[in-house]
């Protein structure tokens, strides 16, 4: 079986969705944009809970296409950048963007005042963030996760939130999707959530679209299918696949 994806198509469209949502939370925009609609003008309310993102520590769970892209796009913010990932960037790249590495997520999230999740779902990651590692954050951390709903406990999430371990909760990604109703993601207090639109901006729709006609092209002609597109080639992970996941059950 060969498996393959548009990679990079829509790896800019998340990076920028989520360095929004970094924003959005950090400068309390959703409950003042709110107060706007409702007809209201309290200045206090609105920025009781804002604060500048300039000089938080920022953290990826994982620097890949996605995970380095949003690193970039923070730089310029003056934050002091972390992340963590099974393989470590090259020095340069450390050096450019300032960037302090740890070896895991569990010993980077103490660190930061913001934690974004660009990691795939497999094993490793399903539930990793659970009521342990939440209560091991700095309590009135962000997190932002358009990554995979399952990388976080869902009731763990809610219960933070409550608590104020978190001081906001922004993603895209839920489980099971389409969100029911009744989904606790949508009335948690201090959220951020949107359906899992992040990587379908239009810009990136047409991307899928050439990409996908590249695939096929190349499948139907018996040319090779380009490294980066690649998952699974003759039933073992391949190019961008082997990169991204790991063979653990």
């Amino acid at each position: 079986m060969t498996v393959a994806e548009v990679t990079y198509s829509n790896s800019i469209s998340v990076a920028e969705h989520v360095v929004m949502m970094i924003l959005g939370l950090v400068r309390n925009y959703l409950p003042a944009y709110q107060t706007v609609l409702d007809g209201g003008w309290n200045i206090a309310d609105c920025v009781a809970r804002s604060y500048d993102l300039e000089g938080m520590h920022v953290g990826t769970v994982a620097a890949g296409r996605i995970g380095t892209a949003v690193l970039r796009r923070l730089a310029p913010f003056d934050v002091k950048l972390h992340y963590t990932d099974r393989h470590r960037l090259p020095e340069s790249v450390e050096r450019e963007l300032g960037l302090t590495f740890h070896p895991s997520a569990a010993e980077m999230v103490p660190h930061c005042d913001v934690v974004t999740i660009n990691a795939p779902l497999h094993p490793e990651t399903e539930g990793l963030f659970g009521d342990a590692l939440l209560g091991s954050m700095k309590r009135g951390t962000y997190l932002i996760n358009t990554a995979r709903a399952k990388i976080a406990d869902r009731d763990a999430i809610v219960r933070a939130l409550e608590s104020g371990q978190l001081a906001g909760y922004a993603g895209d990604v839920w489980y099971p999707q389409p969100a029911p109703a009744d989904h606790p993601w949508r009335t948690m207090p201090h959220h951020g959530m949107t359906p899992h639109i992040s990587g379908s901006s239009l810009s990136a729709q047409a991307r899928y679209a050439a990409g996908t006609r590249e695939i096929l092209e190349s499948w139907l002609s018996g040319t090779p299918i380009r490294d980066n597109y690649l998952i699974v080639d003759g039933g073992r992970l391949a190019g961008a696949g082997a990169h991204a996941y790991s063979t653990a059950v």
